[in-house]
């Protein structure tokens, strides 16, 4: 008799490419994060891309926000302009370029969507995205007090967490920044 989070595993979870779609996207290496907000998703994330970085990786991010945000500055040209009704600005120096899209009454963008928009790269790290049927790994507090999400997601593949728990699913410490890397690479087919 297979206990409850056993039953869960008994059918692997889709790869990213199993979304349906054949296009140069599906091919990205994929891997997620998930967590109730105040888990240290951030914070796991912003100490592991140093590390890809390290080993040569190109890495890029995606991350859900659950309210609007604004990464512009009333009074600059570019708020001036999508305050006017652009739908794109893009601004562009000799540091870094940033695309700014206004959904306006568009429906907020899927994953694959939004994955299509990526410059090509090593490694895609997916922040949120709780729903999506990519491979993830729940970041767990104890201090948070929140309900473990693994037993009710198949595509949680490993927890990172400060609680001793039974599992089947590999577990990290919070800390164990290097085994969390070396988890992923693997898990995604690079090393």
């Amino acid at each position: 008799m297979l206990c409850r989070e056993c039953r869960g595993r008994a059918t692997p979870p889709r790869r990213f490419a199993d979304f349906g779609d054949a296009s140069p996207a599906a091919a990205l290496k994929v891997f997620g994060f998930a967590a109730y907000s105040g888990s240290g998703k951030t914070t796991l994330i912003e100490n592991l891309v140093p590390l890809f970085v390290a080993r040569g990786l190109k890495v890029s991010l995606i991350k859900h926000a659950h309210h609007a945000f604004d990464v512009d500055q009333p009074g600059k040209d570019s708020y001036r302009h999508r305050q006017a009704g652009a739908t794109e600005v893009l601004v562009s120096s000799s540091a870094r370029w940033v695309l700014m899209h206004e959904s306006r009454k568009e429906a907020e963008p899927e994953l694959p969507q939004l994955l299509h928009r990526l410059s090509p790269c090593d490694l895609v790290l997916v922040e949120g995205f709780k729903q999506q049927p990519i491979p993830k790994i729940e970041i767990h507090r104890r201090a948070a007090a929140t309900p473990l999400l693994h037993l009710d997601d198949p595509h949680i593949v490993a927890i990172a967490t400060d609680v001793d728990l039974e599992t089947l699913l590999p577990r990290f410490g919070l800390d164990d920044y290097e085994g969390i890397v070396r988890f992923i690479l693997r898990h995604v087919g690079m090393r």
